[in-house]
């Protein structure tokens, strides 16, 4: 059984760290750099770097912030936002990547999946799926959570799979930033579906919904930004709970 990960993430936006909820509202989080730093000092196992409007606004990462935390840091980091080709991938490696995280381009040409995992190793290609539940259906978005695509989202983790995605960091839209949980049901269905690590993502407000998530379901790591950010749980003190609890962690 793979060690359960704890995985902090740096939603970034005009080189800032920012935060919301149900992925709007957002707010002001700090520097990257300097978060960066203090989640590996606390024992943070990897770390997620998501430029959520890069998407938006047609262009890539910001490689030089990307260079700066890459810089700085030693543990697993991945990069996504506005990846389009195996060349924007390249250029987040070059940068100081170790993984690169793919979602509207991924959902748009699914045949680039396939070729980022042949140029660099599947172990480097994560995809990222927004998820919300629509009609008591999960459906994946795309846009950063902006647009609604007709894809269901049991069926296009499978596929993601299937195409050479290494891993796979499954959001919430209903649960981001709610602090109310993860969503449980799908994450379960999701990773008992696959065969490639599943990072939960969205809803984490307190020790208790990390111990759910790994107890309940396959997922591997646990993914995190506000109760990390704003200092309402600390990666030291989750650990150590985690452990009491019985749950194997990195």
């Amino acid at each position: 059984m793979l060690k359960k990960r704890i995985i902090p993430c740096l939603d970034i936006k005009d080189g800032r760290t920012v935060k919301g909820i149900n992925f709007v509202s957002l707010r002001d989080a700090g520097d990257p750099v300097v978060l960066a730093k203090k989640y590996v000092e606390q024992g943070a196992d990897e770390l997620v770097f998501l430029d959520i409007t890069a998407t938006v606004e047609n262009r890539s990462a910001q490689l030089d912030m990307i260079a700066k935390i890459a810089a700085a840091i030693n543990i697993p980091f991945t990069v996504g936002g506005g990846v389009q080709s195996v060349e924007d991938a390249r250029k987040m490696i070059t940068a100081g990547a170790d993984k690169v995280g793919i979602n509207s381009a991924a959902v748009k040409q699914p045949e680039v999946i396939t070729a980022m995992a042949n140029e660099f190793g599947s172990q480097c290609v994560v995809v990222a799926i927004d998820t919300k539940l629509v009609n008591n259906e999960w459906i994946v978005y795309v846009q950063g959570g902006r647009k609604e695509t007709a894809l269901k989202t049991l069926e296009w983790c499978k596929e993601a799979e299937q195409l050479g995605a290494g891993e796979i960091l499954l959001t919430s839209m209903n649960n981001d930033g709610t602090k109310k949980g993860f969503a449980l049901d799908i994450t379960c269905e999701v990773a008992k579906s696959v065969n490639i690590p599943v990072i939960a993502s969205g809803g984490a407000g307190t020790l208790k919904h990390f111990k759910e998530v790994f107890t309940t379901t396959r997922a591997t790591g646990g993914l995190a930004a506000s109760i990390f950010h704003f200092g309402e749980i600390s990666i030291v003190d989750l650990k150590q709970y985690l452990n009491n609890s019985g749950v194997a962690i990195r």
